[in-house]
């Protein structure tokens, strides 16, 4: 067997610890999967008092620098922008190769990162950084690589799922339902990053870098969370067939650009990424030859992140072993990303409207103006005013939103109650 392979684990937290553990208890395992042992060197941490329960006090280590110019393979799970960045290129430049689940990094950086290590000859793997032990960046990397992605459609936010799966089957309301994911731990102190969307975002672009072989940051991210999301529009979702998700889509406009978005959208029960529920991730993917491929699986949590680590891991020790590296990513096609409006979606409308002859005459008039069709219509009269529930066919984003500022100035219309898009309906 060969010599030992290095290894420098940057950050013991949930996923960290987790990753130092699994390459303890399967040191054998390992080893002979790769063809030599993985030796830990260290562990950097920022606070050597801090307990590490599972991890030896001899591996710790502030000198993150220091660790990082002796190991073979960095894993960096420490998070953040800085001083992530200036560590892992310290790697690649070092000639390590680097095992990273920072989707904030990637989806800022990724792009300057794959091209330091593509010159440098080492391996950048990042599999971790969306939906947590889910196989999914590897096959769109390799397996859909003779293959043309058009679509990219998923649930990739755990805590945002969990909310709303509750919100649907409890009824709960929606700071009720943050309430629980909080204690169970799915929900952070601060939720921010997950219920305003930036989690979805930052692995939204990630997916279409990868799926669609072009340079898409998280600054080209149309991000919108679920916190505005009520019970009323659960209610009226559940009313029509349908359940409220957290989507990331990315998607091919034609052969110059793509459109990338994170919004709550309401789902037909009928579509597999419907019945995703709690924690749990999914992401649908739409390829020309390949057709409708789902992945599904634990999308969060110490290890099952863990777990895809270490397969990155494997794979760029092996690599490492043969002289080697492995597939990297390419930006080759160079699409450019479009704003949100040129995106062809279809809308959800709930309106409060005036009682009286000739109110919908008047609405119907302003969406023709708009050229958006109508696909469905429900109105319910309660004596002065009127409940008016419009699903649409699909349309670009920017005329449904003209649609919705014309609306408003309407005198019939008293308020819009909720808007929604629409996704995973077949047909126009």
């Amino acid at each position: 067997m060969a010599d030992s392979i290095k290894v420098a684990v940057l950050g013991a937290g949930i996923v960290g610890s987790q990753v130092v553990r699994l390459l303890a208890e399967q040191s054998g395992d390992l080893a002979l999967r790769v063809g030599a042992p993985l030796e830990v060197i260290g562990v950097a941490v920022r606070d050597l008092n801090r307990p590490r329960p599972g991890i030896a006090a001899e591996l710790l280590t502030t000198d993150a620098h220091a660790l990082v110019a002796a190991a073979d393979i960095v894993i960096e799970v420490m998070g953040g922008i800085e001083p992530a960045k200036e560590l892992i290129l310290k790697a690649i430049a070092n000639g390590a190769s680097v095992i990273t689940a920072n989707k904030a990094l990637l989806a800022q950086d990724g792009s300057e990162l794959v091209l330091a290590a593509q010159q440098a000859g080492v391996d950048l793997y990042f599999e971790a950084s969306v939906a947590g032990a889910i196989p999914l960046l590897r096959p769109i990397r390799e397996s859909l690589a003779g293959d043309k992605v058009n679509r990219v459609m998923g649930i990739v936010n755990g805590t945002t799922n969990y909310i709303l799966s509750k919100m649907e089957t409890e009824h709960a309301a929606y700071e009720d339902a943050l309430a629980q994911a909080q204690e169970l731990g799915y929900a952070e102190a601060d939720p921010t990053a997950d219920v305003e969307g930036h989690d979805a975002a930052a692995k939204a672009a990630i997916l279409a870098s990868l799926a669609f072989h072009t340079k898409v940051t998280i600054d080209d991210v149309y991000c919108e969370g679920i916190s505005k999301v009520t019970a009323a529009d659960i209610a009226a979702a559940e009313s029509m067939g349908f359940v409220v998700k957290l989507l990331a889509v990315a998607e091919r406009m034609n052969e110059q650009a793509v459109v990338v978005r994170v919004h709550p959208t309401m789902v037909p029960k009928s579509h597999p990424l419907a019945n995703v529920r709690d924690a749990f991730n999914a992401v649908f993917i739409e390829a020309e030859s390949a057709g409708e491929l789902m992945f599904f699986g634990r999308g969060a949590g110490g290890a099952p992140t863990a777990s895809a680590v270490l397969g990155d891991v494997v794979a760029a020790a092996r690599n490492r072993l043969s002289g080697g590296i492995g597939p990297g990513d390419s930006s080759y096609a160079e699409l450019t990303p479009l704003d949100i409006s040129h995106a062809k979606t279809r809308y959800y409308i709930h309106i409060k409207v005036a009682d009286r002859p000739g109110v919908l005459a008047k609405i119907a008039g302003v969406f023709a103006a708009n050229d958006v069709s109508i696909q469905v219509l429900h109105q319910d009269g309660h004596d002065d005013n009127a409940s008016l529930v419009i699903r649409t066919h699909k349309a670009a984003d920017s005329a449904l939103a003209k649609t919705l500022k014309d609306l408003s100035t309407l005198d019939v219309v008293d308020s819009v109650i909720g808007v929604m898009r629409v996704e995973g309906e077949r047909g126009e």
